[in-house]
């Protein structure tokens, strides 16, 4: 454009009076009345495209979309990488047990056609976490641990441990590492064996201090089987949700317990085990960043943590900065985010893009991942109590249909061009035009935007001194490469 500009004299002005408009299905702009373009030239950016309503969904867009140096009173966009913020691990969701049993039911190239689609990073969209949980989560079919007895027996030297009952679960992860082994995995436990806890139950309870070390040594065993399956445990998370009782399974660990399990035995335990493994704390909502603030305050606890994780269920995103900010030398992850069977494709769209993988980005998380990966259509299986309403980011419907919903490309409009290693960088928030920029250590830019208003916000995108033109309809979502 500027090119064109220099040959033939044209003012700002005078390219006012020109304007385009969409004529292909995968173009997203409609006319703007002050458009100063004045015809294609060679597109420098790559656009793709879910919009609101969901019939376009995660689509490369055919606007030509050039830098140039004319410019404009609409809002801007401004990336640089002249500020660099953390560095990304990766983006995914929670490999359920129900996950793997939806997933295992497809037919053969089914199955293999949907974890291509996920998890190769060249065709699909480069899926690079995941979470899984150490035994049962509420989204089995039944609950368990590694080590259940029979009421009022104990195995105080894990004679009886055993990951039998998760064999499909490492099988899919077999399969999965396979087409992409770079993937990192947090794993949590929803529940300690139920005769290390003081109510015997999988439904609440609290850990006995008697069993910190057995509890120590159990999750050790557990990294040790998946690392002789092939399996690396990147990180783990000492309690999914420690202050909610009422999931099944569930377990409650105070802040003060945890940074005492954590200094006591876990951290000694992974130390004179020779693990790398990580530990992060918390594994919660936003609200109570007091929680992990009281464990990385411990000097005993501090120096075994490697950060703390998130969900969104309750609080503000902007926790996981104060969290960090008091402890910048510490990482800070986000988790688990849920999408209902009962909410909208668009409602989601917007709220996740705009909190979850925006608002955790900008917030300092090396991660994002969505809750759960997979479930049937009716939002099964689950334990009894478990979530009833919980809707995979793929719904499997039968052994030869799946289908894809908003979770999957809430995470894929960043995994697909974020891989891990790349690093966020500055961007500013203009109105409605919720967005966050990353540079991949190919050096690619990308930058995210929600439009998170009610009408279609006309914008620039501006690096390095110039300008390229785009737009957004209400509750879409873009994501730009160049």
């Amino acid at each position: 454009m500027k090119k064109l500009l220099a040959i033939f004299g044209l003012s700002a002005l005078t390219l006012l009076q020109f304007s385009c408009s969409s004529s292909s299905d995968g173009d997203s702009s409609p006319t703007d009345p002050t458009d100063d373009t004045p015809g294609p030239g060679t597109n420098e950016v790559d656009f793709w495209l879910t919009n609101n309503s969901g019939s376009v969904r995660l689509a490369k867009q055919t606007t030509v979309l050039d830098f140039g140096t004319v410019a404009n009173p609409q809002p801007t966009i401004e990336v640089s990488d002249t500020s660099v913020f953390q560095t990304i691990d990766g983006y995914g969701y929670t490999l359920t047990g129900g996950s793997v049993e939806v997933i295992n039911s497809l037919n053969a190239s089914r199955k293999q056609e949907l974890l291509q689609d996920l998890f190769n990073t060249t065709t699909g969209i480069g899926v690079s976490y995941l979470r899984v949980s150490i035994g049962a989560s509420d989204l089995n079919s039944a609950p368990f641990t590694y080590n259940d007895l029979p009421a009022g027996q104990t195995d105080p030297t894990l004679a009886s441990f055993s990951l039998s009952n998760d064999t499909a679960v490492i099988g899919l992860l077999q399969e999965i590492l396979a087409i992409n082994p770079n993937i990192k995995i947090v794993a949590t436990p929803w529940s300690a064996p139920v005769w290390m806890k003081d109510n015997g139950s999988f439904v609440g309870g609290s850990l006995q201090t008697q069993y910190y070390d057995e509890y120590a040594q159990y999750f050790v065993k557990y990294i040790q089987g998946m690392q002789a399956q092939g399996i690396t445990i990147t990180a783990i998370t000492p309690q999914n949700e420690p202050l909610n009782p009422h999931n099944n399974p569930s377990m409650v660990m105070q802040a003060g317990e945890q940074a005492n399990f954590i200094k006591n035995a876990l951290g000694p335990a992974f130390q004179a085990a020779g693990l790398s493994t990580k530990i992060i704390a918390y594994d919660h909502n936003c609200d109570l960043p007091s929680y992990p603030l009281t464990i990385l305050n411990d000097p005993g606890a501090n120096p075994f943590v490697d950060g703390s994780a998130f969900h969104l269920y309750a609080g503000d995103i902007s926790a996981m900065t104060t969290v960090h900010n008091a402890h910048p030398n510490k990482n800070v992850y986000f988790t688990e985010q849920y999408t209902s069977a009962t909410g909208s494709f668009g409602g989601d769209l917007k709220w996740h893009l705009k909190n979850v993988l925006i608002g955790s980005m900008r917030n300092w998380s090396k991660n994002t991942l969505e809750w759960n990966l997979a479930s049937n259509g009716s939002w099964s299986p689950h334990t009894n109590g478990g979530c009833s309403d919980c809707k995979g980011a793929i719904t499997i419907t039968s052994s030869d249909t799946y289908v894809k919903n908003v979770a999957y490309y809430v995470i894929a409009h960043a995994s697909k061009f974020v891989p891990a290693g790349s690093v966020r960088i500055a961007s500013n928030i203009t109105g409605n035009l919720q967005n966050v920029a990353f540079k991949t250590p190919e050096g690619k830019k990308v930058l995210i935007v929600e439009n998170d208003g009610t009408t279609t916000e006309f914008f620039n995108i501006k690096y390095n001194g110039e300008w390229v033109r785009t737009s957004l309809e209400p509750g879409a979502v873009g994501t730009y490469v160049w």
